[in-house]
This record gives structure tokens, sequence and C-alpha cells, in this order.
């Protein structure tokens, strides 16, 4: 592993363990070994360094979820959500560490236009993966609309329980229950 993958790795460590906010130019030597000089020939700046480690660490959950994905095939289509929101919620516990460093990202992307591009790209690709979960189709075939709304709803289901899930675990709701309220919203109430 070279000079910039050990900064990285140091930088995502350093995520997991104190915060963006918390984490120092210093904190990322410390884990790595490298030179205080070494982060601005690699990367321009401390906050360059970390902002490349937080869409890493963006990627990463992006690949657990897509793990999640593999939802067992047909069913109907709450039934596969259903499947899939289990999945998100059973790999939490062991993806905490990535989950809380990614949703760093979130307030980085304010102040970060690279963090932001990156995001909005991997959300408009979630949403269609979304999509085609739900309906049981391959995501070539998912319209625009289709991702916009179904997409959109499943990324918001997974969003807000997982955010739930961190903040208090116990009372986080399940798959179940956020199918169930669907559903309920669907019948009318």
């Amino acid at each position: 592993m070279g000079q910039r993958e050990e900064l990285l790795t140091g930088a995502k460590r350093c995520l997991v363990e104190k915060g963006y906010a918390h984490t120092t130019a210093r904190d990322i030597v410390a884990a790595t070994g490298a030179h205080l000089g070494s982060i601005g020939y690699h990367f321009g700046s401390k906050d360059a360094l970390l902002n490349a480690a937080v869409l890493e660490t963006f990627d990463a959950w992006g690949d657990a979820i897509a793990a999640a994905l593999v939802a067992e095939p047909g069913g109907a289509p709450l039934d596969r959500l259903r499947r899939f929101l289990d999945g998100v919620l059973e790999m939490a516990h062991e993806q905490r560490a990535v989950l809380v460093a990614s949703v760093q990202a979130y307030a980085q992307a304010e102040f970060a236009p690279e963090v932001r591009g990156q995001l909005a790209a991997a959300y408009a690709d979630s949403r269609r993966d979304l999509a085609a979960l739900v309906l049981d189709v391959a995501p070539t075939e998912v319209s625009a609309d289709q991702a916009r709304r179904l997409g959109s709803l499943a990324l918001a289901l997974i969003n807000g329980v997982m955010l739930q899930w961190l903040l208090d675990p116990g009372a986080a709701p399940t798959a179940d229950d956020l199918v169930r309220a669907v559903e309920g919203l669907a019948a009318g109430g």
C-alpha cells in the first residue's frame, strides 16, 4: 500500500473514531506514521483528504446496501421491499462504523461540491436500483418516473430507519413496521 492509500485508510479510521469535525491532520499522520507534509503533497489539504475518505466510506456503505439488494426474487413489491429492509437492518450492526462515517458525508456535502456531486450521482443510481428491486425488473427497465417515485421512497425509508437505528436501535422501526405503514397509507389509513 502506497502512502496515498495509507493516508486514506488512516483518515477513514479517524472518521470512525473521532468524526469529521474532530479529526486533525496530526491525528491522521499519527494513525499512519506519515509525515504531515504528505497530506498536502497527495491531497492538497486535510479537508480534501477527509472528503476523499468520506466519499470512499460512502461507497462502502453503498456496497453494503447493494449486498442487501440481492433479496430473493419474486413475491409482491412490498414483500420484496420488506426483505430488502430486513437485510439492511440486519447488516447495520456490522456496518455501524461505516454508516456513521457515511452520515457525516451529508454534512460535508453542503461545503464540498465534489462530495455533493458524488453523493447526488450515488443517489441517482440508488433510486434506479431500488425501484428495480421493488418492481422485480432489471435496472435498465426502470423509467425515470419510477426511479423518482419508487426509488426515492425506498431510499427515504432506508435513510430514515438507519438514522433512527443509529440514535436508538431498540426504538427504530422494523422492516415489517415500515411496510405495514405503507400498506396502511395505501389503504387509506
